[in-house]
Protein backbone atom coordinates (compact mmCIF):
# COMPACT_ATOMS: atom_id res chain seq x y z
CA UNK A 1 0.00 0.00 0.00
CA UNK A 2 1.25 3.37 -0.73
CA UNK A 3 1.38 6.05 2.01
CA UNK A 4 3.21 9.07 2.78
CA UNK A 5 6.45 7.62 3.95
CA UNK A 6 6.52 6.05 0.59
CA UNK A 7 6.09 9.29 -1.09
CA UNK A 8 9.18 10.99 0.82
CA UNK A 9 11.44 7.74 0.21
CA UNK A 10 10.27 8.20 -3.74
CA UNK A 11 11.01 12.19 -3.42
CA UNK A 12 13.94 11.73 -2.46
CA UNK A 13 15.40 9.26 -4.60
CA UNK A 14 14.17 11.59 -7.72
CA UNK A 15 16.24 13.87 -6.12
CA UNK A 16 19.34 12.18 -5.89
CA UNK A 17 18.58 10.69 -9.86
CA UNK A 18 18.25 14.77 -10.64
CA UNK A 19 21.48 15.39 -8.72
CA UNK A 20 23.48 12.70 -10.76
CA UNK A 21 21.92 13.73 -13.94
CA UNK A 22 23.10 17.89 -12.87
CA UNK A 23 26.26 16.41 -12.44
CA UNK A 24 26.59 14.43 -15.24
CA UNK A 25 24.94 17.17 -17.76
CA UNK A 26 27.75 19.30 -16.40
CA UNK A 27 30.13 17.29 -16.83
CA UNK A 28 28.89 16.40 -20.40
CA UNK A 29 28.70 20.34 -21.27
CA UNK A 30 31.79 20.71 -23.45
CA UNK A 31 30.28 17.74 -25.42
CA UNK A 32 26.81 18.72 -25.90
CA UNK A 33 27.31 21.99 -26.75
CA UNK A 34 29.94 20.77 -29.27
CA UNK A 35 27.17 18.48 -31.05
CA UNK A 36 24.97 21.44 -30.68
CA UNK A 37 27.40 23.41 -32.49
CA UNK A 38 27.63 20.95 -35.03
CA UNK A 39 23.91 21.21 -35.67
CA UNK A 40 23.68 24.93 -35.55
CA UNK A 41 24.25 28.16 -37.39
CA UNK A 42 26.02 29.22 -34.33
CA UNK A 43 29.16 27.21 -35.44
CA UNK A 44 31.54 29.73 -35.92
CA UNK A 45 31.29 32.60 -33.16
CA UNK A 46 31.13 32.60 -29.58
CA UNK A 47 28.45 30.26 -29.22
CA UNK A 48 30.12 27.43 -27.67
CA UNK A 49 31.50 30.08 -24.96
CA UNK A 50 28.00 31.46 -24.41
CA UNK A 51 26.08 28.05 -24.11
CA UNK A 52 28.69 26.76 -21.65
CA UNK A 53 28.59 30.13 -19.67
CA UNK A 54 24.67 29.47 -19.54
CA UNK A 55 25.02 26.04 -18.77
CA UNK A 56 27.45 26.49 -15.84
CA UNK A 57 25.82 29.28 -14.30
CA UNK A 58 22.34 27.82 -14.79
CA UNK A 59 23.82 24.75 -12.81
CA UNK A 60 24.49 26.77 -9.46
CA UNK A 61 21.02 27.59 -9.22
CA UNK A 62 20.19 24.48 -10.13
CA UNK A 63 22.35 22.09 -7.43
CA UNK A 64 21.06 24.42 -5.08
CA UNK A 65 17.33 24.21 -5.23
CA UNK A 66 18.15 20.27 -5.33
CA UNK A 67 20.44 20.00 -1.77
CA UNK A 68 17.00 22.33 -0.26
CA UNK A 69 14.65 19.74 -1.99
CA UNK A 70 16.76 17.16 -0.02
CA UNK A 71 17.41 19.25 3.32
CA UNK A 72 13.46 19.89 2.82
CA UNK A 73 12.70 16.17 2.49
CA UNK A 74 15.06 14.91 5.05
CA UNK A 75 12.93 17.51 7.78
CA UNK A 76 9.71 16.16 6.71
CA UNK A 77 10.75 12.32 7.09
CA UNK A 78 11.61 13.68 10.34
CA UNK A 79 8.03 14.77 11.43
CA UNK A 80 9.16 18.35 10.90
CA UNK A 81 6.40 19.82 8.24
CA UNK A 82 5.62 23.69 9.43
CA UNK A 83 8.33 24.82 11.18
CA UNK A 84 10.43 28.28 10.14
CA UNK A 85 13.06 26.17 8.65
CA UNK A 86 11.10 24.87 5.79
CA UNK A 87 9.45 28.19 4.94
CA UNK A 88 13.15 29.08 4.58
CA UNK A 89 13.66 26.20 2.36
CA UNK A 90 11.10 27.15 0.08
CA UNK A 91 12.14 30.56 0.44
CA UNK A 92 15.84 29.59 -0.87
CA UNK A 93 14.18 27.51 -3.99
CA UNK A 94 12.17 30.31 -5.04
CA UNK A 95 14.86 33.02 -5.48
CA UNK A 96 17.00 29.93 -7.28
CA UNK A 97 13.86 29.59 -9.45
CA UNK A 98 14.24 33.71 -10.20
CA UNK A 99 18.00 33.32 -10.57
CA UNK A 100 17.67 30.14 -13.13
CA UNK A 101 14.88 32.35 -14.75
CA UNK A 102 17.27 35.61 -15.58
CA UNK A 103 20.16 33.18 -16.22
CA UNK A 104 17.65 32.19 -19.10
CA UNK A 105 16.61 35.47 -19.95
CA UNK A 106 19.84 36.81 -20.50
CA UNK A 107 20.52 34.08 -22.24
CA UNK A 108 17.50 34.15 -24.48
CA UNK A 109 19.73 37.58 -26.15
CA UNK A 110 21.94 35.09 -28.23
CA UNK A 111 20.04 32.03 -28.41
CA UNK A 112 16.26 32.84 -28.36
CA UNK A 113 14.82 29.46 -27.08
CA UNK A 114 15.99 29.96 -23.42
CA UNK A 115 13.14 32.52 -23.34
CA UNK A 116 10.99 28.81 -22.81
CA UNK A 117 12.98 27.41 -20.25
CA UNK A 118 13.34 31.42 -18.49
CA UNK A 119 9.67 31.55 -18.54
CA UNK A 120 9.18 28.24 -16.88
CA UNK A 121 11.52 28.63 -14.30
CA UNK A 122 10.46 32.02 -13.16
CA UNK A 123 6.62 30.62 -13.07
CA UNK A 124 8.42 27.98 -10.77
CA UNK A 125 9.65 30.13 -8.62
CA UNK A 126 6.31 31.87 -8.17
CA UNK A 127 4.72 28.23 -7.58
CA UNK A 128 7.17 27.61 -4.97
CA UNK A 129 6.76 31.18 -3.30
CA UNK A 130 3.19 30.61 -3.05
CA UNK A 131 3.69 27.15 -1.52
CA UNK A 132 6.17 28.65 0.99
CA UNK A 133 3.69 31.59 1.74
CA UNK A 134 1.03 29.16 2.91
CA UNK A 135 3.45 27.05 4.73
CA UNK A 136 4.43 30.38 6.45
CA UNK A 137 0.68 31.05 7.30
CA UNK A 138 0.73 26.73 8.06
CA UNK A 139 3.38 28.09 10.72
CA UNK A 140 1.76 31.09 12.25
CA UNK A 141 -1.21 29.03 13.18
CA UNK A 142 0.28 26.63 14.91
CA UNK A 143 2.77 28.83 16.85
CA UNK A 144 -0.76 30.59 17.53
CA UNK A 145 -2.67 27.16 18.54
CA UNK A 146 0.60 26.10 20.92
CA UNK A 147 0.66 29.56 22.49
CA UNK A 148 -3.39 29.21 23.44
CA UNK A 149 -2.71 26.44 25.58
Amino acid sequence: MWNEMKSVTLSKVCVILFMVLLLASVILAPRMVARLMQMSAMAHGAGRGLFLGTIYTGSVPAAAILIWLFVLLRRISAGQVFIKENTACLRYISWCCFFGAAVCLVSSLYYTPWVAIGVSAAFMGLIVRVVKNVVAKAVSLQDDAEFTI
